[in-house]
């Protein structure tokens, strides 16, 4: 039987979620603002403390942690509401509509009028 905890975070937007799995089997989940800067500076690891037991600010014993599994909407929510900074891509000459092109999927394949979805570059 292992002795370690293992922990699976999901961190959104507007909330983080972590489920610890405790060395006996048991699950714990834990849910906590993604951001709130008065009680903590990241959630993910507040969560992992509070499962712990472990107070804010304190270090998290390397002993006590199996595995961590993280994902995330947060760069995806980002592009998608446009937010964020803006970045510059470069693209090798004679594929500058490869963007505007894609894959050149449409739901309906036969239609004549396409009406082609508001791009998320400039």
């Amino acid at each position: 039987m292992t002795t370690k905890w293992d922990f699976w975070i999901d961190r959104g937007g507007t909330f983080t979620d972590v489920i610890g799995h405790d060395p006996q089997g048991g699950l714990h989940p834990r849910k906590l603002l993604s951001e709130n800067p008065e009680a903590y500076t990241d959630a993910a690891i507040q969560g992992i403390r509070d499962l712990l037991g472990l107070p804010s600010g304190g270090a998290i014993p390397p002993g006590l942690i199996g595995d961590i599994k993280m994902g995330t909407t947060v760069a995806t929510n980002a592009l998608l509401e446009r937010k964020g900074d803006r970045v510059l891509l470069l693209i090798t000459k004679g594929f500058r509509d490869a963007l505007k092109i894609a894959y050149q999927a449409r739901p309906d394949i036969f239609a004549k009028e396409i009406i082609l979805p508001e791009q998320l570059y400039e």
